[in-house]
Parts: C-alpha cells; structure tokens; sequence
C-alpha cells in the first residue's frame, strides 16, 4: 500500500496518508525515538479497511525542522490541523509508548473528534500515580545520560527494554541510532499532559502492553483499568514494550477486532 508524505505549513509534523481513502479513518502514533515506520506492518492490513495515517511526531523522522515555539506538547494542535486539512471529522487513535501518552492527550482536548482510542505500553494520563511518576521519571533521565556519552549506548540499552523479539529488537535499533540528540529536549514537554484532566472518557477505550514489559507498565496497565472499568485490556505474550512490532499479526487483530466493534 502506497502512502502519499505531506506537509502542511501549521505544523513541524510531516504524516503520511494511505492513497486509498474510506469513511472512517484510523491514526498511528509511534513512541519515542522513532519513526511512522514503526508501523510499517500494521499499514497493508488496516488499510484495506480504513483511511491510514502515520506521523513523524516533531524531532522524529522528517519532522526535525522547527521554529520558535514548537513543542511535543502542541502535538495535539498539529493532529487537529492536519485532520481538517484532510477533511477527516471523527478519528480512531492508536498509540505505543508515549504515542499512548499523546493519544490520551488529543482525546481530552477534542473529544469531540475520536472515536475511539487504543494504548499499549502507556499509562493513564488523568490518573497517574505520583510514585510511578517519579520512577518513570528516574528511569528516563538514566537513559537520556546514556545518550548523551553516545547515541550507540542509548539505543543498545533502549531496544533490549523496549523490543522483545530480536527481528523488533534490531528494527528499533536502527531507528533509534539515527535519532537527533538535539531532538531529546522536546521530549520534556510530555510531562505538562499527566494530571491536567478529569472528564470522564465517553469513547471505547482498548488499553494493554506485552506480558514481558517491565513490572511498572503492567502495574499502569492493571492501575487504568481500575479506574477505567469499561476499558477493553489486553496483554500480548511474548512481546514486550513495542507490542506492535513484536507480534504484529496477533496486535493487527486485536486492534482492528476492537475498532469493528466500535463503530
């Protein structure tokens, strides 16, 4: 399936759009240091079904060419804008890692326009424990260190904690050792979204992560759907943090299972 690249000029963020377009449409946002490649493997099967659009959300891929005031934490703005200028009203979301976190952060600022949000390896932003907080945090700031003495370090230790399967594990290698050191300072701008929110979410809501993730993901996982009881959960075996990567086929039927049922 061939996606059309696009830009327009209210956003840093290039996406890319399936050719073949549909009545409903359905939106990939990668996690952090890599790319709208990430879903490379989802684009053939939910393609025939849906308009497809993936992004290089800003400091990724494409998207390393900014001006004064850009920030990962307008991600939300930029999806808006380019979702008019597609003439898209109502969008299904999906989201991995902290493409989760701006999924759910999209989702409370324009309700209005999702039909439904799916988020693996995230955690819920409107009910995010402040222990968890500050452990994820500390987490964080010991691989950022590992990136700045060098990049190759980074994305050796990344992959190992992120990927679970050595084909995924090589894949996100790739894509993290071509990541801009310049563009891990828009990655701050993520902690403004957690806590901002308490409407109560009205959309169907799929959240999980692999059954080999660390203990913390599968404690946020459990902690959400405490607190969003009709949420649909999932926890993928044999997969780690990258679901969507380790075991694409058993992610592509869930996933399009769960937005079916949506409609």
């Amino acid at each position: 399936m061939n996606m059309i690249s696009k830009k327009i000029d209210s956003t840093p963020m290039w996406y890319y759009i399936s050719e073949t377009k549909y009545d409903e449409t359905i939106l990939f946002l990668h996690s952090a240091f890599a790319d709208h490649t990430q879903y490379a493997k989802q684009i053939e099967d939910f393609s025939q079904k849906f308009t497809v659009i993936t992004v290089d959300l800003i400091g990724h891929g494409k998207s390393t060419k900014t001006k004064k005031g850009d920030g990962i934490e307008k991600t939300s703005m930029y999806i808006k804008d380019i979702l008019h200028a597609e003439n898209i009203v109502k969008v299904h979301l999906v989201g991995v890692s902290i493409g989760a976190v701006l999924v759910q952060d999209f989702a409370n600022k324009y309700p209005e326009m999702v039909a439904s949000i799916a988020c693996f390896g995230g955690y819920d932003i409107n009910n995010f424990d402040t222990s968890m907080q500050k452990e994820n945090g500390k987490a964080q700031g010991l691989m950022m260190l590992k990136a700045i003495f060098s990049i190759k370090w980074f994305a050796q230790s990344n992959k190992l904690i992120s990927a679970y399967t050595p084909q995924a594990q090589e894949e996100f290698y790739q894509m993290n050792i071509s990541f801009p050191k310049k563009s891990f300072m828009y990655l701050a701008g993520l902690n403004g979204m957690v806590n901002k929110c308490i409407t109560k979410r009205s959309y169907p809501i799929l959240i999980g992560c692999g059954d080999q993730d660390i203990p913390m993901e599968l404690n946020a996982v459990e902690m959400w759907h405490t607190s969003e009881p009709n949420s649909q959960v999932m926890i993928f075996k044999n997969a780690g943090h990258l679901v969507n990567m380790d075991v694409p086929i058993e992610f592509n039927k869930v996933v399009m299972d769960f937005i079916l049922c949506a409609k």
